[in-house]
């Protein structure tokens, strides 16, 4: 029972980058505009989150505080980054898979540069915990407690917060049904009076703000408040588009695919605990590659099951109606 305890504790704040920029993902495409930019922007997030911990880490300010005030600077870097896909991609209707490709190469050299000009390394180090030994109240409740709400992050938290945000929004709001109109039929919701091209931008700046909050989510969580250029944010950018296809851009079915791609990760490292796996002998690398493997195999299985957006990827033109 402590092994489960102890997978589940250490594979929710994986699981929350993923789920978080992978519902950044769901709003950009269901507005019809890929983001492959969500690795870049996660790295872009997460450097500016990590900046503000260490030029406050000395204060005598509360950590979770700390957290909360990271977590809006990466927000707003975040949001700030992805205008630059919605400008080339929205206004200047320009090949979206190519602006994004162009974005994910920018940040990492500008992080490097940056980083040796005034740090002499590859990136930020920060020496903060926001580590939680248990939340009031909530971790007092049986098994749930001890499971969901000892000894881990606020980061978990929030992330299932947003997730039901982002599930109202979508299918409960005016503004939900415009966006996934515009994904669906540009040109018929523009005949009602929906403006296209403020959907969109609308929808890659939620996409910028979620993916932003995920990188220094996995900054916070998984790499303990260091931020490389070299290193970037280990593919997460796209295994959370692998995470979102999976989940059939639906916010349910992605945090499904979210905690099954976070627990083989967590898996991946906690081999030694688990008597069966450690007896077979197998390099622990092997099972390191496990959740990209099958990142390949799900979407090699799922991929002509898959329902994208209609208009997902093709610039809006009023002239074509």
């Amino acid at each position: 029972m402590g092994t489960v305890y102890y997978l589940v504790q250490n594979m929710l704040p994986v699981a929350m980058p993923l789920l978080i920029v992978a519902l950044g993902g769901m709003f950009s495409e269901r507005s019809g505009v890929v983001n492959i930019a969500l690795e870049g922007i996660m790295l872009f997030g997460a450097f500016f989150g990590a900046l503000f911990v260490l030029a406050v880490q000395g204060s005598t300010m509360n950590a979770q505080t700390i957290l909360i005030i990271g977590i809006i600077i990466a927000a707003l870097s975040g949001l700030i980054y992805s205008l630059l896909l919605s400008f080339a991609s929205v206004t200047m209707k320009a090949n979206q898979v190519i602006v994004g490709t162009a974005l994910n190469l920018l940040i990492p050299a500008a992080i490097l540069l940056f980083s040796k000009m005034f740090f002499n390394s590859d990136g930020v180090t920060t020496n903060k915990s926001f580590y939680i030994r248990e939340i009031p109240v909530l971790g007092r409740i049986p098994i749930l407690g001890e499971l969901f709400f000892q000894r881990t992050y606020l980061t978990v938290i929030i992330g299932f917060v947003i997730l039901f945000i982002a599930t109202i929004v979508l299918y409960k709001t005016r503004f939900g049904l415009r966006l996934r109109a515009c994904g669906e039929h540009p040109h018929a919701a523009d005949s009602v009076g929906i403006n296209v091209y403020f959907m969109r931008y609308a929808g890659v700046s939620i996409s910028g703000v979620l993916a932003g909050i995920g990188g220094f989510f996995y900054a916070v969580g998984i790499t303990d408040g260091n931020v490389s250029g070299h290193s970037g944010v280990a593919g997460f950018g796209f295994l959370a588009l692998a995470v979102m296809i999976f989940g059939q851009w639906k916010p349910i079915r992605i945090l499904f695919a979210a905690l099954f791609f976070a627990f083989l990760r967590t898996l991946a490292y906690s081999v030694s605990l688990i008597p069966f796996l450690d007896n077979l002998g197998i390099n622990q690398t092997y099972y390191k590659m496990l959740p990209y493997l099958a990142t390949m195999v799900v979407l090699g299985f799922t991929s002509k099951k898959s329902r994208a957006p209609k208009a997902e990827g093709i610039p809006y033109d009023k002239s074509q109606r």
